[in-house]
């Protein structure tokens, strides 16, 4: 993130990693979103390549570790961005095929699957960014669906990414009281 910060990129640690820190436990693996592209990102480290058709991403090599880089992702069809949905391409089925729309923080966090996942860390401020109520969630110890209020369907084909995502509430038992440490606070 340092890099990419250095470059005047944004740059925060995403989803379940900031998630279990808060937890208390350790993750599995660090994900990071940025407002760089992928041509960006693959141009800042030289050990890392660009993976996917449909969402391009970039794993950037660290020993044995590989971290997981995304541009924020956009909406379709924003009437103030219209090069946005030359950006996605749908199967004559309706299938989104590629969805490289890039977007800002705020549209990258309503485009994830639940609450506690779309939580983004900035380790040059040491703040948390919640947008979509994810801390509330969390130290209710409960997660949800990122609000039902976002449309995450283009017609009648819902975004695959999001098909992983768990049934409208998904109850957690965390095995101690969650608390939010007082070095963050939420932006």
């Amino acid at each position: 993130m340092a890099r990419l910060h250095e470059h005047e990129h944004q740059a925060y640690l995403v989803g379940g990693a900031v998630r279990d820190l808060l937890l208390g436990g350790h993750p599995k693996d660090f994900d990071v979103a940025t407002d760089a592209t992928p041509e960006q990102v693959h141009a800042l480290f030289r050990n890392s390549r660009i993976i996917g058709r449909r969402f391009r991403i970039v794993h950037v090599r660290f020993g044995r570790e590989v971290i997981e880089v995304t541009t924020f992702r956009g909406h379709h069809g924003d009437d103030e961005a219209p090069q946005r949905d030359a950006a996605a391409k749908r199967s004559s089925r309706g299938l989104l095929l590629r969805d490289n729309v890039y977007g800002t923080l705020e549209e990258d966090a309503v485009r994830r699957d639940l609450t506690v996942n779309a939580l983004y860390y900035d380790s040059g401020g040491f703040e948390i960014f919640d947008q979509v109520g994810g801390l509330d969630d969390l130290s209710g110890g409960y997660a949800h669906n990122v609000p039902a209020g976002v449309d995450f369907h283009q017609g009648s084909i819902a975004d695959p990414l999001l098909s992983k995502a768990c049934p409208p509430i998904c109850t957690t038992t965390p095995e101690k009281p969650i608390t939010k440490p007082a070095s963050l606070r939420r932006v």
